[in-house]
């Protein structure tokens, strides 16, 4: 394989597709991940129309034996990856919502990115320019929290904990795999129009797409253990 690998997760819609759109114009095989096999082969068979080397994989983030099968196929089939971007993500702290929130929202926000990428780290230090991308947001800013009062106004204790977290997970990682040709970093997609962001976002998916795109394509002096906007780089 010539072609770079990439995995995202919650990738059938939103910015995760998106950003699997954007990478595959770059030439690279996205792994276009999805909660059932049939969101994500349809995905993937729409980033196929459009001439993108896309395919199709099952992975319910929170599902211990879909991590494992998947970890195994990629190795199987590719023998490394190249680019984990961790896009899948929820906002449960909303009306209607009738699960345990709090739980539920580390669960997908924080405890799966840090066992899928576990899991994938043998297979991206066998890259030559392994990147690991954590879609985060401003909200899980400890600075911002106490200084920036739209974070105030947005921030909810599950998800602005569980993206917290998140970040502490990326400088971890960050610092464990100094001196490898791995990087791992955090993005803030912004307020993107998306199920989640809501129709008065400012940001089109697109748009919303791209931090996470120049994260997960770096070059060699990239940097790493950060946490960026665009071109800006975030307090934590």
């Amino acid at each position: 394989m010539t072609n770079k690998i990439a995995l995202i997760t919650g990738a059938s819609k939103g910015i995760g597709l998106e950003v699997a759109r954007q990478l595959g114009q770059q030439g690279i095989t996205v792994l276009v991940a999805a909660r059932t096999k049939t969101a994500a082969d349809e995905a993937a068979a729409g980033l196929l129309q459009e001439g993108i080397q896309a395919v199709g994989v099952k992975l319910e983030v929170t599902n211990s034996a879909h991590i494992a099968e998947l970890a195994q196929f990629i190795e199987d089939t590719y023998g490394r990856l190249d680019i984990l971007v961790n896009n899948a993500g929820i906002l449960a702290e909303k009306a209607g919502y009738d699960g345990d929130a709090f739980r539920d929202t580390f669960e997908v926000n924080t405890f799966a990115p840090y066992l899928i990428t576990e899991a994938l780290l043998p297979l991206l230090l066998k890259s030559k320019a392994g990147r690991i991308v954590n879609q985060s947001s401003a909200i899980g800013s400890i600075q911002f929290q106490l200084t920036n009062e739209r974070v105030q106004r947005l921030a909810t204790p599950a998800y602005a904990a569980s993206k917290a977290a998140l970040n502490m997970l990326t400088a971890y990682w960050a610092q464990k795999n100094s001196g490898t040709h791995l990087k791992v970093n955090s993005v803030h997609p912004g307020l993107v129009k998306t199920q989640m962001g809501g129709e008065k976002a400012e940001l089109s998916i697109e748009d919303g797409a791209k931090t996470a795109v120049r994260l997960a394509t770096l070059p060699e002096d990239g940097p790493t253990g950060g946490f960026y906007y665009m071109d800006d780089q975030l307090p934590w």
